[in-house]
């Protein structure tokens, strides 16, 4: 009996050599038009499907495949003797291998220059079901639907023919590629028609396994694109903890925008800073606690030079992240064998959303991209900021959203004094971020603070003008502001409302 195998394919990577090596092993090669015109070129004998339908391409190319002659080759059961007996009364010839790829939806849709109506025509039809009915019935059925996977199939193929096993695994990739194909067309067009989320839809494929998550006997693996955001250049692979760091580190500095730096170490910066070039923020940022910037991460805005890299090397790092570095601060930089050196190559998405998962699903919110409106910040003290206390405190509470609650955090002259982080009580937040400064000989007298959140009582705002605050930003809405407002203004500092909190758990 004639062996036969049908190609469909909108990626035609590798095709010819696939059809090729096919052919040598006596399979009757049948195509859809674009394609057997391609290997009809190439010297294969293709067999178009509308010669074998007799029922020709229609509505330019949207009816092609969709017939009982092919979808029947596709889906009889070989070993049953009514599925038989039907075939051969259709003249229906079984279709043992099928290899399709759809069209270009998600490339078509991300393209700024296509309109509603290419979107929509980008929408496989046909493609999808020929890929679901080679894949239910793996049994007798191989579907493929990548390049990569053509060379070791032909290998199998040409030992004595394709086990179970591997069609198994075919028709499982087959159906992760449908689904994550209706999944881009789901969440585009829920965009483009403007209509509220009902499902919460992930459609990110595993872009490379980690040695292990966050510790050692976790498996873990990154799945979407992290690489077109960054790209490690040098040192060893990275890490489960690596990457939240660094990330981490990132947010920051955009955040803080050009001559900004950040040290991040478990997910929390142990300084960060602004100044007048990223060498200074650096120098500014790792004097709030250098103890613990050994073996963080460092993020800077701009190009690392040779004076910013001699000095990145006076510590051990874990990772240096930057935009670009000039080949005067690679030469140094590269004396670290297992730092991990990574370039930056685009902004962060603003507008994207975070989740965990949940007993039973996941938990989805926006990201945290909310920033104070200038004329909403309100001083509800009878002190007024200085131009310099209001420069710091507005530094200081873009920083509280990166660290976690309960946050109390130092700054004076655009730059971490001390940093509490993650604490049960805003009081201890606020006593730890204190000996922090003072361990590292940093003098916290003349400075500013910001708090995350309100203050419940006035014991917080108390404990951080005994540790030499002169003014303090917070989002304010407490029961009792009028009470930590009195305290404020009984001690003469300054105190500024936002209308913001900013949670970080």
């Amino acid at each position: 009996m004639k062996k036969y195998a049908l190609i469909s394919v909108s990626d035609k990577s590798k095709i010819i050599e696939f059809a090729k090596e096919l052919e040598k092993l006596d399979y009757q090669v049948i195509a859809t038009g674009n394609t057997s015109k391609i290997l009809k070129e190439a010297g294969i004998n293709s067999v178009e499907i509308s010669s074998l339908t007799n029922f020709p391409e229609i509505f330019d190319g949207r009816v092609k495949t969709l017939h009982p002659k092919i979808f029947g080759g596709i889906l009889f059961r070989r070993d049953n003797k009514s599925d038989i007996e039907q075939a051969n009364a259709n003249d229906i010839f079984p279709i043992d291998i099928i290899c399709v790829n759809l069209y270009p939806f998600v490339k078509t849709a991300a393209d700024p220059n296509s309109d509603m109506d290419k979107i929509i025509e980008n929408i496989d039809i046909g493609g999808p079901s020929l890929i679901r009915a080679a894949a239910k019935n793996h049994k007798y059925v191989s579907i493929l639907t990548d390049p990569d996977q053509y060379d070791s199939f032909i290998d199998e193929l040409k030992q004595g023919g394709v086990s179970l096993d591997t069609r198994k695994k075919l028709a499982l990739a087959a159906f992760a590629h449908t689904s994550n194909y209706d999944t881009h067309i789901a969440n585009t067009l829920e965009e483009k028609f403007e209509l509220p989320k009902t499902d919460f839809r992930i459609n990110l494929k595993k872009e490379f396994t980690l040695r292990y998550g966050e510790n050692s006997h976790q498996s873990a693996a990154v799945y979407g694109d992290f690489y077109s955001f960054f790209e490690v250049f040098h040192g060893k692979e990275i890490s489960y903890n690596n990457i939240l760091d660094l990330v981490a580190a990132v947010e920051i500095t955009e955040d803080l925008g050009k001559n900004s730096c950040a040290i991040v170490k478990h997910n929390n910066p142990a300084g960060a800073a602004i100044g007048s070039d990223d060498y200074d923020a650096y120098i500014k940022a790792l004097k709030c606690d250098p103890v613990s910037a050994f073996g963080g991460i460092v993020s800077v805005s701009t190009e690392v030079d040779e004076k910013l890299a001699a000095k990145l090397n006076e510590l051990f790092l874990e990772i240096i992240v930057a935009p670009s570095f000039t080949p005067e601060a690679l030469t140094l930089l590269y004396k670290k064998r297992d730092r991990r050196l990574i370039k930056k190559l685009k902004e962060l998405p603003k507008n994207s959303v975070s989740f965990r998962n949940i007993p039973g699903g996941v938990i989805l919110q926006d990201q945290d991209n909310k920033t104070y409106d200038e004329s909403t910040l309100k001083c509800v003290t009878k002190k007024q900021p200085t131009k310099e206390e209001l420069e710091d405190l507005k530094f200081a509470f873009a920083l509280t959203k990166h660290i976690k609650s309960n946050t109390i955090v130092f700054v004076k002259d655009k730059a971490t004094l001390g940093v509490g982080a993650g604490q049960m009580s805003r009081v201890d937040s606020a006593k730890i971020a204190s000996i922090k400064a003072k361990q590292n000989g940093l003098d916290l007298n003349g400075s500013v603070a910001a708090s995350d959140a309100y203050f419940p009582f006035a014991d917080g705002l108390l404990e951080i003008v005994n540790c030499g605050a002169t003014a303090v930003i917070q989002p304010g809405g407490s029961v009792r502001d009028n009470e930590v407002i009195e305290a404020a203004d009984k001690n003469n500092i300054t105190m500024v409302f936002t209308g913001i909190r900013h949670f970080k758990h």
